[in-house]
């Protein structure tokens, strides 16, 4: 066997087993949702059962547990995607020391433990006398997570050419047009991957939320809750249908995108 051979079969073996590392956790997951025992395990298997989709669909503080986290991302997707939209084309525009201290000061909050952000935010919001709840989760999320958008459309825009908006002005064009018809349609696919990121980061955080959420209890914080009372499978149900909805979504915007791509 030749040394290319040996080459090309060491990186199938080194991406094989990547994938498989990256996927068995899941895969475990999945197969203790229908072992029939007390505990979210495929060791010893003690039986094919369904029942705990039926307990998971009888579990109502699990269910409003997670309408609360989707509700709370959905706060921060509506919040954190203009904020950061407006600093990344507000760093755009900034030359010099100023812009390297307006990035370093919008990147700090990435920089500070999630539990100093959601103590502090509480201390701030309860001395104007507003207490821990849905509202105060979606603020303390939206201070960091605002700046992963920011990140992002930051890349996508060294790579725009501000040619073209000159070129628009000079024609008669107003900001607002040149914006919405040159500038928007541009940053559209980045402002979709960076809806997608901030939603996951608001549905699974953890850290912050559990200092601000006052009796608005989130997913995260309640199967966190479980691990210390007894956690039965019906969470892994839950994890389960989750990933089954997670793909079934990827697998028609991939198909929608191939579709749209061959026209």
């Amino acid at each position: 066997m030749s040394s290319q051979s040996i080459l090309r079969w060491s990186v199938r073996f080194y991406i094989g087993f990547f994938f498989l590392y990256l996927f068995m956790p899941l895969i475990i997951m999945g197969l203790a949702t229908f072992n029939d025992s007390r505990f979210p395990t495929i060791s010893p298997w003690k039986g094919f059962t369904l029942k705990w989709f039926q307990a998971l669909a009888q579990d109502g503080a699990m269910w409003q547990a997670l309408l609360t986290s989707l509700l709370v991302a959905l706060g921060v997707l509506l919040l954190a995607l203009p904020i950061g939209i407006s600093c990344a084309l507000f760093l755009s525009s900034v030359n010099g020391r100023a812009k390297t201290f307006l990035y370093s000061l919008m990147m700090s909050p990435l920089l500070t433990p999630g539990v100093i952000i959601g103590i502090s935010t509480l201390i701030f919001w309860r001395s104007l006398s507003v207490n821990g709840g849905m509202f105060l989760t979606v603020v303390a999320q939206t201070s960091f997570i605002s700046a992963y958008v920011m990140l992002m459309m930051l890349a996508r825009l060294q790579r725009f050419d501000r040619t073209l908006e000159q070129a628009a002005l000079s024609l008669g064009a107003t900001q607002w047009q040149t914006f919405r018809r040159i500038l928007l349609p541009y940053l559209r696919p980045t402002m979709f991957s960076s809806a997608v990121l901030t939603f996951l980061q608001s549905f699974e955080n953890y850290n912050t939320t559990l200092f601000v959420k006052g009796y608005d209890t989130t997913l995260t914080v309640y199967i966190a809750s479980k691990v210390r009372t007894g956690l039965t499978p019906a969470v892994n149900a839950l994890g389960l249908t989750l990933i089954v909805i997670t793909v079934l979504f990827a697998v028609v915007y991939e198909l929608k995108r191939r579709y749209e791509k061959s026209i």
